[in-house]
Parts: C-alpha cells; sequence; structure tokens
C-alpha cells in the first residue's frame, strides 16, 4: 500500500480503491484477507499502511489510479450492482474491465440524468455529505399547470416527513394546461428529495432528470453513454467540495 497513516482494515482496502467498503467487511470476514501472514476476519482490525503487508486473495493490497466516470442513466436502470427481482442495473452500461466503481449517490429506477462513479471513497463521501453543499440540478416535468405559490413554495422551502427542505432555486421553463417544466437545483440529497418536493405542493413528478453536479454538467453525452471525466474535470469537482456552493 503506498498510503501512510493507521486504518482499520476495512477502510485500508476501501482507501485503495479495491471495493466498498461494505465489499471489503465481507472480504474480511470470508477469510480473504491476511495481514503479515495471518487470515483476519475482523473489519475492524488496525493495519499501518506503510509497515504492515495486507494481502486480498492472495496479492498484495495496492492503490488503484483514483477514477471519476460520468454515465447519463436512463429510465428503467436501478443504481445497484445485483437486483434481487432480476431488474437492469446501472452497471450494464459501464465498460468491462474498468475495475471496481462505485456511484456517488444514486438515481431511482424511473429517473435518468448524471450519475457519477468512482473508486475515490473520500470524494464520493465529499459529494454526498450534506456539509459540502454541492447543488444538484434537475429538469422536473410535473402533473398540471403549477400555480405561482407552489413554485415560491419549492422555492422557499417545504416540510417533509424528515423535517423542512432547504431553500431551492426553482426556475418555470415551460408550462401547458396538462405539465409544467422545472429547473430545480437544491444543495440536499434526501431520498427521493425532489418528488417528495413537488408532492408537497399538490403536484406529481411525471418525469425528473439530473443535468448538473457542482461543476459537471451532463452535455451531450448520449443516453446509456458514459466517459471518464479528464483531470481537469477532476480537479474542478474536488475543488467545489472544498468549496460550498452557497450556505
Amino acid at each position: 500500500m503506498t498510503a501512510t497513516g493507521k486504518k482499520t482494515l476495512d477502510r485500508a482496502i476501501s482507501r485503495a480503491g479495491l471495493c466498498s467498503r461494505a465489499q471489503a467487511q465481507q472480504a474480511i470476514r470470508s477469510g480473504r484477507v491476511a495481514v503479515n501472514g495471518r487470515t483476519v476476519r475482523d473489519p475492524e482490525t488496525w493495519v499501518d499502511a506503510v509497515r504492515d503487508k495486507v494481502l486480498v486473495d492472495g496479492a498484495p493490497l495496492r492503490a488503484r489510479a483514483k477514477e471519476v466516470w460520468l454515465l447519463h442513466k436512463p429510465t428503467g436502470y436501478v443504481t445497484t450492482a445485483a437486483d434481487e427481482r432480476g431488474r437492469d442495473t446501472v452497471y450494464a452500461l459501464l465498460p468491462e474491465g474498468h475495475g471496481w466503481l462505485g456511484p456517488v449517490g444514486r438515481l431511482d429506477q424511473d429517473s435518468s440524468g448524471l450519475l457519477l462513479f468512482t473508486n475515490d471513497s473520500d470524494l464520493a463521501h465529499a459529494i454526498t455529505d450534506p456539509k459540502t453543499k454541492l447543488a444538484k440540478v434537475y429538469e422536473v416535468r410535473c402533473k398540471g399547470r403549477m400555480r405561482t405559490e407552489s413554485v415560491q413554495a419549492l422555492r422557499e422551502g417545504v416540510s417533509l416527513h424528515d423535517g423542512p427542505t432547504l431553500p431551492a432555486r426553482v426556475d418555470v421553463l415551460d408550462t401547458d394546461e396538462r405539465s409544467t417544466l422545472l429547473r430545480i437545483e437544491i444543495i440536499e440529497g434526501r431520498n427521493r428529495q425532489i418528488r417528495r418536493m413537488v408532492q408537497a405542493v399538490g403536484s406529481r413528478v411525471h418525469t425528473l432528470h439530473r443535468v448538473r453536479i457542482g461543476p459537471l454538467e451532463l452535455g451531450d453525452v448520449p443516453e446509456g453513454g458514459c466517459r471518464r471525466l479528464d483531470a481537469a474535470e477532476v480537479l474542478a469537482l474536488r475543488g467545489a467540495v472544498r468549496r460550498p456552493s452557497r450556505s
């Protein structure tokens, strides 16, 4: 391992970019990990990244180069590696042979748009950490013509079962008698938050499409397509999570 300092064994494996922390814990408990020649089954075992020799499936643990990928997720796919109900997963859309990549947050099955993947657990945590307040932007088609007071309520924050939402930036892009298209920017990331916000003001989401996370735009990536972020994009993303977008 190239990292320095002491860490729990599961965290050391995860931060090397080999797998998620949960997968590391499973591998350790299954007896697939040895430290200094001895099989260790406790994920909370402390190891020294410099002095200790860690083997996973008999191979030395070495840090992988950090990668971040951008996927244009279509509807109909679930954000998981495997689904017990046999539904299509987003991993079917990633290139083969890329090594382990974990999703950064989620988009539900009925939602589409920008979804990030990385083997950098620290970056993934920073992106999803509520304290970072990284902006996420969605284009949302809602049922019916939304009233001005409903749009204003979304802007000011609405009450949900898990507490009031923070103020959001909301623009009306298009409206007719049957539907309203909104552009909504939030700095939270609660489960199905946009859908619940729209429901709280008396409407319902028809389509939900994420177009931006922090400085990253979905751009012209075709539906179902993905690409690896270049160094400048990753640098901009790291800068954004170090400097919260707004309070």
